[in-house]
């Protein structure tokens, strides 16, 4: 049990004090003068090891984010970067020719270059300043990341240009036009009435959510806006949480690595903004006709003629096999990506807005980190281009904004759907011409907007669109309440309800002369209640059975001409990198909902099939009853190098198991019909409060370090695998603090809350410590408190601090390595101590004092002179029933020592106001309670002892 006090990690507690103008941010301290005179930035983390950024200006502050992003995610950028240029392979080997020879072909580069150049003359010199700070760290963190020793590589040089790349190289596939591929085999083998057949309105490859409160519906009388962006999760994580501050704005978000800025999820004290993917389709595919010149040239075939196209050749090296020679083609309409050979099979190029334009749309980077209102937003998302964004945003006054922002070309509706001829004119875009973008309104009767990939605001846009369930629960579950909090948001994240199942299990419902086994199966899954929870069996038992649903369907005879030998997938004619667009077993997994409902089978096949289904299913789980859905549906994410993870419980962290399915609210997409692993998920959750942005909350599915073995590597798996959510720490004086760095060199001193000891322990035996007390209590023994050793003491605290019976401590899920570095940022204040209390030498437990004016609580009540704080943690077996009157002998030797210092005049506790045992024992020894305060972590109960109480004033 925790005796007296129960508190989160030292110092964890996020708030934001009073505070100036937009240069000084509530909780920001004075002192700016480092940064000012060296031209550089402060670096501060908090408990997360989170970077907070400090910096005289814009250009500082970017070259700072350029920095800190290369010492933590080195590996990662190094990764993006060679994605950029077409060469993983060279240290990747061969599995990674197919993306190289790709992005190559779709010239990621020099689009990237094209772009850079048409940048406003401000913009160009904030990304250069990103770039700059990025060759600045990496040298000093591919030293700490164990992947550049793995392949034997150094880190390279970032281009002015390369956040480009890495922008457009992350987001080229995001529109999906592969899937005009498919349409393509399906019209042709299936019939030209069937080229929709799959759309699941649309295929499961979509799961962003995000949703807005207007102050009618909230607690506070301001708006919330949450959300979590579903993308495939890649180790290190897509997103950075990060805070970006300077004279002109003070913003945290939700950043890209190796992108400036943060372009997706931010909130800058005054307005915030967040986007969802809205399917729009504004890449077009053209099936073009190629000859070869005398002199070894292309020509290709336009609306006017055979004309001369761009040609090139270049080298891919991989590495453990021989260089690959890749032809680089580029027609009127685009660069050829499919095909390519002269008189060899289809050629298909790829028209893409950035590759017409010259424009990415980075001038809206800047414009919105400055933003104070809606209106301000609304402007900087004007200049927006890709990905075409779905963006819902809210500010302080209570103003919001629900839009599209992109660049989506005007076109004829075909090119939307399928490869279309480019000698057709018929087919061009309307040079200069883009389509009108939607908007609406938010405030209204109901309060609530939702944004979730659904056919909705931009449904002029685009072809196919999620299912709508998960934008229906999210309304369903914000209109039962109009008292919202940020905290609240959790339930709405995790919400597993799969509305996606109604049609199966109508149609088990009335299947026909089952036995009894099926017949006990179909009465256990209509008394379910269709949520997908980690813990639910009937979860697994239902995945069983849409699993096998999914494959009769793929051996019917009316998908042959898909499915099995004719299965696209299995086709020569296209780049293996879109095989997963074209496998013909997960597209009936995702439209399964629309394939049992209309247009393919007669409703007596349908019932017949489940009901085959259902047999089966039942058979099997008389032999293999099924086991929780969580232990099978485990997160399977990208990483460069898969291998490279350690065996054991580092290996393992990175696959938890979770609840949530691709249509639930919580859109954990596993694939139907091929694995309940799943890819696709959260890749971030947030929540931005626009009444105290020190309310606002986030996660990321693994943690801030991109460095394996950093405490804060995968610190924040256990938070995102169960929902819940880190506090945004605004409060400048909670944050830990680095030495100040000057952008003219890369080499940064670490916070001490990260770094590793580099010199042994003074004295690893508690017992051989000098005591700062010592007292001998009657009939219990004799009570030395020695100071707490980080290093030594480590393993010790870590199996205190992590027991069930420990939850009031808040450090239940830490690891040994993060125990070792709160207690070692401790051990550097000079008004915060934690003790080993021993008792006849052997430790018996944790006591922890505090300064209470420099310490959170301080901010909760009136401090008064001589105010000196405690908290106490019994160490395990020794406790309460171990010994009669155990914590009380305990608590008289530390009250023994407070005291014994004639400035302490009155003793401070804050234990959880629902630890009715520690409460009960201070009024005991002679505590007075106070009053309740509202902490981030917890609600606490303060308890005062005074001199006078004991006797001794």
């Amino acid at each position: 049990m925790t005796a007296d006090v129960d508190r989160e990690r030292p110092g964890a507690r996020p708030a934001e004090g009073p505070g100036g103008g937009p240069g000084e941010q509530p909780g920001e301290r004075p002192d700016r003068g480092a940064e000012e005179e060296s031209g550089g930035y402060e670096l501060f983390r908090d408990d997360w090891g989170i970077p907070h950024l400090r910096a005289a200006d814009a250009l500082a502050l970017a070259r700072a984010q350029g920095h800190a992003t290369a010492l933590d995610r080195a590996w990662q950028l190094e990764t993006e970067r060679h994605r950029v240029l077409g060469t993983s392979a060279s240290h990747l080997g061969a599995e990674a020719v197919d993306w190289d020879r790709f992005v190559r072909r779709a010239r990621i580069a020099d689009t990237a270059r094209r772009c850079f150049d048409r940048l406003a003359p401000e913009t160009a010199a904030w990304v250069t300043a990103y770039a700059d700070g990025v060759n600045e760290g990496l040298a000093e963190g591919a030293e700490r990341a164990p992947e550049f020793a793995a392949v034997g590589l150094a880190p390279g040089r970032w281009e002015p240009w390369t956040p480009l790349g890495v922008w457009l190289s992350t987001h080229i596939l995001f529109a999906g036009f592969p899937t005009k591929l498919w349409r393509e085999e399906v019209a042709r083998r299936l019939g030209e009435d069937r080229m929709t057949l799959f759309a699941t309105d649309g295929p499961g490859t979509a799961g962003s959510n995000g949703w807005l409160l207007t102050g009618a519906r909230t607690a506070t009388g301001a708006p919330l806006l949450a959300g979590d962006p579903h993308r495939f999760i890649e180790d290190p994580g897509v997103y950075q949480q990060i805070r970006l501050a300077c004279p002109e704005f003070d913003v945290v978000g939700l950043a890209v690595p190796g992108i400036p800025g943060i372009a997706h999820f931010g909130h800058t004290g005054h307005v915030a903004w967040a986007i969802t993917n809205a399917m729009a389709d504004y890449q077009d595919l053209y099936r073009e006709r190629l000859r070869r010149t005398p002199d070894g040239g292309v020509e290709a075939l336009g609306p006017d003629g055979w004309y001369r196209a761009h040609a090139h050749t270049e080298t891919i090296e991989v590495a453990g096999a021989a260089p690959e020679q890749v032809e680089v083609i580029e027609t009127d309409r685009g660069p050829v990506i499919i095909g390519g050979a002269p008189g060899a099979g289809e050629t298909i190029s790829l028209r893409y807005p950035p590759r017409v334009t010259g424009e990415l749309g980075f001038d809206a980077l800047p414009a919105l980190l400055r933003a104070r209102t809606v209106a301000d937003v609304d402007t900087a998302l004007d200049r927006w281009v890709e990905p075409v964004n779905v963006v819902l945003a809210a500010d302080t006054a209570g103003s919001t904004l629900h839009r599209v922002a992109g660049h989506v070309p005007v076109r004829p509706y075909a090119n939307r759907l399928r490869v279309v001829p480019a000698e057709d004119p018929a087919y061009a875009w309307r040079d200069g011409e883009t389509v009108p973008l939607p908007r609406t309104e938010v405030d209204g009767p109901a309060g609530i907007a939702v944004m979730a990939n659904e056919r909705g605001l931009a449904a002029p846009l685009g072809v196919e669109f999620a299912p709508p369930h998960r934008a229906r629960r999210i309304r369903e579950l914000l209109g039962a309440d109009t008292d919202w909090t940020s905290d609240a948001q959790a339930a709405v994240h995790t919400d597993t309800l799969l509305a996606s199942s109604r049609q199966l299990m109508s149609l088990l419902a009335w299947a026909p002369a089952l036995g009894p086994a099926a017949d006990r199966l179909r009465d256990r899954l209509l008394r379910w209640d269709r949520h997908m929870d980690a813990d639910s069996t009937d979860a697994t038992l239902y995945a069983r059975l849409r699993t096998d649903v999914v494959h009769r369907l793929a051996a019917h005879p009316a998908l042959k001409g898909v499915t099995g030998a004719d299965d696209p997938w299995r086709s020569a004619a296209y780049p293996a990198l879109f095989r997963p667009w074209l496998a013909a077993v997960p597209r009936i997994g995702y439209a399964l909902e629309s394939l049992l409902t209309v247009g393919l089978l007669p409703y007596e096949d349908r019932l017949a099939l489940v009901a085959a289904s259902a047999e089966a299913v039942a058979a099997a789980a008389d032999e293999t009853p099924p086991a929780p859905w969580g232990e099978l549906h485990r997160l399977s994410p990208w990483q460069a190098l898969p291998d490279l993870a350690p065996d054991g419980v580092d290996a393992q962290a990175i696959r938890p198991g979770v609840a949530g399915d691709h249509d639930c609210v919580l859109s954990t997409s596993s694939v139907p019909g091929v694995t309940d692993l799943f890819a696709r998920g959260p890749a971030a959750r947030y929540v931005w409060d626009l009444a105290r942005r020190e309310d606002s909350r986030w996660a990321v599915p693994f943690g801030a370090s991109g460095v394996p073995g950093s405490a804060h590597h995968r610190d924040q798996t256990p938070l995102w695998a169960r929902g819940a959510l880190a506090p945004v720490v605004t409060d400048w004086n909670l944050l830990h603090r680095t030495t100040p760095h000057r952008t003219t060199h890369c080499r940064t001193e670490e916070n001490p809350a990260m770094t590793a000891p580099t010199e042994p322990a003074a004295s690893a035996t508690p017992a051989l410590r000098p005591a700062v007390h010592e007292q001998k209590v009657e009939g219990f023994g004799t009570v030395r408190l020695v100071p707490v050793d980080p290093a030594a003491d480590a393993e010790l605290l870590h199996g205190w601090v992590t027991e069930e019976r420990a939850r009031f401590w808040g450090m239940a899920d830490h690891t040994r390595e993060q125990v070792r570095e709160i207690y070692e940022f401790v051990d550097s204040l000079p008004t915060h101590h934690a003790y080993l209390a021993l008792r006849d030498g052997v430790p018996a437990a944790l006591f922890q004092t505090y300064e209470p004016d420099a310490d959170p609580v301080g901010e909760c009540y009136d401090v008064r002179p001589g105010d000196f704080g405690i908290h106490l943690l019994i160490a395990p077996a020794e406790g309460e029933g171990a010994v009669k009157g155990y914590t009380e002998a305990l608590l008289t030797a530390f009250i023994a020592y407070v005291f014994s210092d004639p400035a302490h005049l009155r003793v401070v506790v804050e234990p959880d106001a629902r630890n009715e045992k520690a409460l009960a024992r201070m009024v005991r020894v002679g505590f007075e309670l106070g009053p309740e305060i509202k902490k981030p972590e917890k609600t606490a109960r303060l308890a005062f002892l005074t001199r006078a109480a004991l006797g001794l004033a």
